[in-house]
């Protein structure tokens, strides 16, 4: 494609998304469906300069009224994910010089709020949990997220698969802390692999993988996973149950678990059974209730430790909507535990990284609910020999009550848990 009409497609692509109508990969994901002549290369332009608008969206606000053309153009122009001769070639001589003023500020002369690119109600939280970390958050939000993968447990064994990606060309190494996950160097495509096709291998963040080894699923169990979506800890789970037992995918999106089914086909999975609930009161959860000896809820959260995918989050959540997540998740948490049987285990977890969302939450169920006794969650993972446990959890009096990763310290999307077991 020339550059003018990238550019051009771009600035297109940018000012759909900025209207913040939908989610930023569903709107990219139409735009590619609207124009499928567009090539692997241009894709991936269009894709990563949008990523890097959202990501950068008060620097580039800042820079964007001192140039010329329309205002989507001209952050297009400071987010192009390309060389820079490249897209010189598709500017004006006065935008060239714009560029180049652009490029020449140094980050130390910035504003903080231009270096932080996070609204400003976001800020404070994040300071008083990480103090001197804030910066190195700052950076790894900055960053593309890793691709990281799951592998299939129940038919396949992680080196072997390793090495089968090699063979394909996709190096790939082990993950640090989940048994079952490589990463992946760049984004490959891998929906021809025969590893994929053939169920061997799922993509999913290694915080959440760690979630479903949290869960620890015997073989033979009743579990459910509370607000399965599409399912990705539901296939983690059925293979740790060596899918054997009965696992119910409950969510109220019908839609969502939709997407669960080609995936599970995939898996070779008998042992699971998606449900849509009409809320987390439906009467399937009645008749569940006191049955279960897993549940799992990964609760609807504002989803802020996904920034490195889910850039567009930070400008479309904000405090009213985290305050009305908060009351949505104290709901599900406690009708969720009314499944669990005496000496079960109830997992609570978010991709969240506030504490009203996390430990807000945890503190009042326990505290409202007595029959439920917190499980230090480092105790857990040393148990299921995960390097390095206690680093990954925080909690009180020295006890690593809680899961608790972070991009920069973990290289996982932001992820916290707590669990409890019903005396």
């Amino acid at each position: 494609m020339h550059p003018k009409a990238l550019l051009d497609a771009c600035a297109e692509l940018v000012q759909l998304t900025l209207k913040f109508d939908h989610p930023a990969d569903a709107v990219v994901s139409r735009y590619f469906r609207d124009h499928r002549s567009l090539g692997p290369r241009e894709r991936a332009t269009l894709a990563e300069t949008v990523y890097t608008v959202l990501r950068k969206k008060l620097l580039f606000d800042h820079f964007a009224p001192s140039g010329s053309g329309p205002r989507e153009r001209r952050l297009a122009i400071l987010g192009f994910h390309g060389p820079r001769d490249f897209l010189k070639s598709a500017l004006t001589d006065q935008e060239k010089n714009w560029l180049d003023q652009c490029d020449g500020i140094q980050p130390a002369d910035l504003m903080e709020r231009h270096r932080h690119n996070l609204p400003e109600w976001l800020v404070q939280p994040l300071k008083d949990q990480l103090a001197g970390e804030f910066w190195p958050l700052v950076d790894a939000l900055s960053q593309s997220a890793p691709l990281d993968l799951r592998v299939n447990a129940l038919n396949d064994k992680r080196g072997e698969v390793q090495k089968e990606l090699a063979q394909a060309g996709i190096p790939s190494a082990p993950t640090p802390y989940s048994p079952w996950g490589l990463r992946v160097e760049g984004k490959p495509p891998l929906a021809k692999l025969d590893a994929f096709t053939r169920g061997a291998i799922e993509v999913q963040d290694e915080g959440s993988q760690l979630l479903a080894l949290l869960l620890d699923a015997k073989r033979g169990e009743m579990v459910v996973d509370f607000c399965a979506g599409a399912g990705g800890k539901t296939l983690a789970i059925g293979a740790g149950m060596r899918n054997t037992g009965r696992l119910y995918a409950l969510d109220t999106s019908a839609h969502r678990l939709d997407a669960l089914k080609p995936r599970l086909a995939r898996s070779g999975l008998s042992n699971v059974h998606p449900a849509a609930i009409a809320h987390e009161r439906d009467e399937r959860i009645k008749r569940l209730a006191g049955k279960i000896d897993r549940v799992l809820v990964d609760a609807p959260c504002s989803g802020l430790g996904t920034l490195r995918r889910n850039p567009d989050l930070k400008w479309r959540q904000s405090p009213k909507s985290v305050e009305e997540l908060v009351a949505k998740q104290t709901a599900i948490l406690q009708s969720a535990a009314r499944l669990l049987k005496p000496g079960g285990r109830l997992v609570y977890a978010t991709c969240s990284v506030l504490p009203q969302e996390n430990e807000g939450i945890a503190e009042a169920f326990s505290a409202a609910n007595r029959e439920f006794i917190a499980l230090p969650v480092g105790e857990i993972l040393t148990g299921l020999k995960v390097q390095g446990a206690a680093g990954l959890c925080r909690g009180g009096e020295g006890e690593a009550l809680y899961l608790r990763l972070w991009p920069h310290r973990h290289a996982t999307d932001g992820f916290f848990a707590a669990a409890w077991t019903r005396s």
